[in-house]
């Protein structure tokens, strides 16, 4: 019998399946459910479905083949593990898992098990409420390129706006106040706006990713979540404090689906 892996999250639903010896993965927004149901209907009519994810009930009702229910945070773990198998020559066998979807869950990863730490609310459904509150618009690559374009510094209060001349304690690049200067500067654009919410999100991230990792005495930091697909501007912003801490970062190319993936294989 084939077997589909299912993550529904928050915001997207991802699929994961195995077809002549290769990993094929899929996305759905939540809002389109029918259309969810009838890919799955069509594709895969005599399948096993294996579900995880914080929405999988409701797709649960409406699914007639044999479901198996696959713990969140195991499918993320494992599906990361074969993810780095998978796409890096050399792989780490411990590591801090940052899984961005539309909530961050931070992990601390090895060969025998995985623990979740702890989470936060910043995440995706950060990045596309603030968007649409600071652009009007409401699709998440559209935010991605006007963060690219924009300039954070317009709108960010950094270290060395406060001190100017003087000498400051600490580097004038780092941002002192998110959007910190944005009622002062009249000239930020949606673009700015959009650059300040990834330096926001990515600094609030990684400050609770480097945390995890000094506890654990770790170094490697592997990166996933749907909220990094595609989105170069917040992987910039995670890969930016290599000078000031010990880590080394490490993003998936399929990482947006490592929950499937690894509901797929524990299934």
């Amino acid at each position: 019998m084939r077997k589909i892996g299912i993550d529904a999250g928050g915001t997207l639903t991802k699929v994961a399946y195995q077809e002549n010896g290769h990993m094929h993965v899929k996305t759905f927004s939540n809002q389109k459910q029918e259309e969810i149901l009838q890919w799955l209907q069509l594709f895969t009519p005599d399948a096993r479905f294996c579900l995880t994810g914080g929405r999988s009930a409701s797709l649960q009702g409406n699914l007639q083949q044999k479901i198996v229910q696959i713990d969140e945070f195991q499918a993320i773990a494992e599906g990361t593990k074969h993810l780095l198998h998978e796409e890096k020559a050399t792989y780490p066998d411990e590591f801090i898992l940052v899984s961005i979807g539309t909530g961050t869950s931070i992990f601390h990863v090895n060969s025998e098990r995985s623990d979740r730490l702890f989470g936060s609310g910043i995440g995706g459904g950060t990045w596309m409420g603030l968007g649409i509150l600071l652009t009007g618009k409401d699709d998440f690559r559209k935010l991605v390129r006007l963060a690219g374009e924009g300039d954070s510094a317009k709108g960010d209060l950094l270290v060395k706006d406060i001190y100017q001349a003087q000498e400051a304690p600490l580097l004038g690049e780092l941002t002192a106040a998110n959007f910190g200067k944005a009622a002062d500067n009249r000239e930020v654009t949606s673009a700015d706006s959009m650059a300040s919410l990834a330096r926001m999100i990515g600094e609030t991230i990684m400050l609770l990713a480097s945390q995890a990792a000094a506890k654990q005495q770790v170094e490697k930091i592997v990166f996933a979540g749907s909220t990094l697909d595609g989105n170069r501007p917040l992987r910039d912003v995670l890969n930016g404090f290599r000078e000031m801490l010990p880590y080394e970062p490490i993003f998936l190319e399929k990482g947006a689906y490592a929950g499937a993936i690894g509901a797929l294989l524990e299934g």
